[in-house]
């Protein structure tokens, strides 16, 4: 073993001292290795970076990871007070009531009618149904108006514990004050767009509330939603409307209730839910990242293979700069072997130099990529909220550290294999 490491020790001195002798050639391998190298950071880094990103967004919709989610609330009397009664107070568990509003103009048809995206247009609306199962459109002969139709969401308490909205301007739902008349509402993007472009009066409807409501629009948060959404307070919009009617057939509400991993709330709410004829509930653990992986680690596989190709088409570079090189160095390896050195040493040395060229391109390669990241979100992360707070996933760094090893080893294999098979007989041209 101290006779190997002796041996590795020379082979990478000299061939350090080689390199420091052939700049020019040195500079020549690089430059043909550094794309191929600068690929795979570029796609691991950017594959761990649409993993974040990805994952991010899908939390805003479904959920962080590992939080659970209660569906299937049943639509009896009593069981929206006992879900709100099960999870008041509790850091650990949230209420979401969904149920569908109205701002602006009464009487009249919402612009988007069904709740659509502003720039689209479905072509449908909300459809109300009763106990017999017959639907029909409120909004049914009304002329067209200043009216936005939206999704609304009401909730017990701060849900971004679970599913991290993203602020955009003002501020969001204070649930340590005391409950207001006025309802504060805040606003997704779609939302927003809709209120900054229609100019619509400060009333709001909900199906089954005792009169029109006035609300504060208080902020503005991202959500992944491309409807346009709302998020209020349970306890300001049960002013107007009685929690009973939350869970009514023909009020088109649907109750969802997030937790966390490990929450007693669990077991006690669906315990009274099914002692209420509960028979359909469903719980459900979020695994956004499990779900996603087979699309991310496809897409990364096929870039790794372009990479892969751009790399080989370096390492064969190297190669051919590594044939020239011992052609023109023969005779100093074949006086090495007369002097005792033996063919593994002979084959080290230029092994080792391919191999530290290799790894001085992706040095380079990743601190090219770092740098050019860093002025990215420099210079475009104020207008583009997705590239604040990206990092360099340093899992592409050692990828393209093991990239530039690959390619010394296919570059300098030949031409090692070349440097140990020159007899000594060689000398006697010098």
């Amino acid at each position: 073993m101290r006779r190997f490491s002796g041996r590795l020790r020379s082979a990478s001195i000299i061939g350090l001292q080689g390199i420091r002798a052939r700049k020019l050639r040195t500079l020549l391998s690089m430059v043909s290795l550094f794309l191929g190298v600068l690929a795979v950071v570029v796609v691991q880094a950017g594959a761990g970076i649409a993993e974040r990103l990805q994952l991010a967004d899908l939390e805003l919709q479904t959920g962080i990871d590992g939080t659970k989610v209660l569906y299937g609330v049943p639509p009896v009397a009593g069981a929206g007070q006992a879900v709100v009664d099960t999870v008041r107070g509790r850091p650990d568990a949230v209420a979401m009531v969904g149920l569908t509003a109205v701002v602006g103009e009464p009487g009249v048809r919402p612009v988007n009618a069904g709740g659509s995206p502003f720039d689209q247009n479905w072509g449908g609306a909300s459809q109300i149904c009763d106990a017999t199962g017959k639907c029909y459109d409120p909004n049914a002969g009304l002329p067209q108006g200043q009216a936005i139709e939206l999704r609304l969401t009401a909730l017990t308490g701060d849900v971004r514990e679970f599913r991290p909205y993203r602020p955009q301007s003002g501020a969001w739902l204070d649930f340590a004050s005391a409950p207001m008349m006025a309802p504060r509402l805040v606003l997704n993007e779609e939302a927003a767009k809709g209120f900054e472009r229609y100019h619509v009066p400060a009333q709001m409807r909900v199906n089954g509330a005792s009169a029109d409501m006035t609300p504060q629009l208080i902020g503005v948060v991202k959500d992944g939603d491309p409807q346009p959404h709302g998020y209020v307070r349970l306890d300001e919009l049960t002013n107007w409307l009685p929690l009973a009617r939350l869970t009514d057939p023909n009020g088109m509400s649907d109750i969802q209730v997030a937790m966390a991993a490990s929450t007693p709330v669990e077991p006690v709410l669906t315990a009274k839910l099914k002692g209420l004829g509960g028979a359909d509930m469903s719980i459900e653990t979020i695994d956004s990242r499990k779900e996603m992986q087979d699309q991310l680690n496809l897409l990364r596989l096929i870039f790794l293979a372009m990479a892969g190709l751009v790399l080989v088409i370096g390492a064969a570079g190297v190669l051919n700069v590594g044939l020239a090189t011992v052609g023109e160095r023969v005779e100093e390896f074949a006086l090495r072997r007369a002097v005792g050195t033996p063919r593994a040493v002979l084959a080290g040395i230029v092994l080792a130099e391919t191999l530290l060229t290799g790894l001085f391109t992706a040095a380079a390669a990743i601190g090219v990529s770092v740098a050019a990241l860093k002025a990215v979100t420099v210079v475009l992360g104020p207008s583009e909220p997705f590239l604040q707070g990206v990092e360099f996933p340093w899992s592409a760094g050692v990828s393209g550290i093991i990239a530039g090893l690959v390619a010394g080893i296919l570059g300098g294999f030949v031409p090692a294999i070349r440097a140990a098979g020159i007899p000594i007989a060689t000398v006697m041209r010098a």
